[in-house]
């Protein structure tokens, strides 16, 4: 054979091989993919599921306020002089009657003595002149004269033990003392300003709540305050006033609470968080990821002898990534909460955490 021959024999070899190539390529693979891959669609789709639980639910409403003393009063003196005793700390707990400040008081002291020693005199002129009115040795008016000068002398008692009185500060009721602004010596007029006292023992909290919620409430309806001072700590009040007026610029209107505060615990002006209870029940939850909301529908799709049904629902409140069925499911119904895209109603389902159906917050197993 001519070598010409020979390689036009290769060159249609070639030709041929290459033809077949295309073909396969083309047209045989195509169809073996397609094949593969709806047999891998036509298998059960995979999800992950939840059981519907019961729990109780809570509506609430938030709100921020700061706290106050049940009671409080500016110790100030009643009258001038110089601070004899100041036998107050900061902090200090004092009960009701406790001296606080001690002014200077020889004047005032004097000042008594001398009242007192008038009185005296003025009542033994009384006494005599009545003795001397039984024999008719004196007038009827000598003797009334003297029972009015002894009224003023009792009146001038009276104002002196008063003026003595008021060079002594007593604590009103029993409280903590705040900073005190003098010392010991220094000289104050009558309304300076000492230190503070609170009555600790409850605080009241003044909030603001929308007007949305005024007919819902209370006196007596109880509130949890917190502090970032005492991240571990809740504090339980309860309501004691509700303003009879809606604030017309917020839209609010106030509140107070009274919270027991033992220890002390809560100073004047802390900011507090508050949450409000307004209603609660016990209601059939699932995972918030299982609700399927679409135009005016809200479903979900319950896994029911292997195959997802899809299942209107009604919802209600949401807490903590679980949200209230009103209708549409029962306590222990297996919802999809994973591969929901992957999911038709009527369609073959495969779950796959059947191990971690117990807690709804396990982990995807990979």
């Amino acid at each position: 054979m001519s070598i010409w021959k020979q390689i036009l024999l290769l060159a249609l070899l070639g030709l041929l091989a290459f033809a077949g190539y295309e073909t396969h390529r083309r047209y045989i693979a195509p169809e073996d993919g397609a094949g593969q891959a709806g047999r891998r669609s036509s298998g059960p789709a995979q999800v992950e599921v939840a059981s519907a639980t019961v729990e109780t639910m809570r509506e609430t409403v938030e709100a921020v306020g700061t706290t106050r003393a049940r009671q409080s009063v500016d110790i100030v003196p009643e009258a001038d002089g110089r601070i004899e005793a100041l036998t107050i700390a900061p902090g200090d707990r004092v009960e009701e009657g406790t001296v606080l400040i001690r002014l200077d008081d020889v004047i005032a002291r004097a000042d008594l003595a001398e009242a007192q020693a008038r009185f005296l005199e003025r009542d033994r002129v009384l006494t005599r002149l009545t003795q001397l009115r039984q024999s008719n040795a004196v007038s009827e008016a000598a003797r009334e004269e003297a029972v009015a000068r002894l009224a003023e002398a009792r009146a001038q008692v009276d104002r002196a033990e008063q003026r003595l009185a008021e060079r002594t500060i007593l604590a009103p009721f029993a409280g903590t003392l705040g900073l005190a602004e003098v010392d010991q010596g220094a000289r104050v007029s009558a309304g300076t300003f000492i230190t503070r006292l609170d009555d600790l023992s409850e605080v009241e909290i003044e909030f603001s709540i929308p007007e949305t919620l005024f007919s819902r409430i209370k006196t007596g309806m109880k509130i949890t305050a917190t502090s970032v001072a005492f991240p571990d700590q809740e504090f339980i009040g309860t309501i004691s006033e509700v303003d009879s007026r809606i604030d017309p610029v917020s839209r609010a209107f106030r509140t107070r609470a009274v919270v027991p505060n033992p220890g002390d615990t809560l100073p004047a002006g802390m900011f507090m968080s508050l949450e409000l209870v307004l209603s609660q029940s016990d209601e059939t939850v699932v995972p918030e990821e299982a609700i399927v909301f679409q135009a005016a529908e809200t479903y979900v799709f319950a896994v029911i002898d292997g195959k997802a049904r899809r299942v209107t629902v009604k919802t209600g409140p949401r807490r903590n990534g679980m949200i209230s069925i009103r209708e549409g499911l029962e306590p222990g119904d297996q919802v999809v909460t994973r591969g929901l895209h992957r999911v038709r109603d009527g369609s073959d389902v495969d779950i796959i955490n059947l191990s971690g159906l117990a807690s709804d917050s396990d982990e995807i197993k990979s």
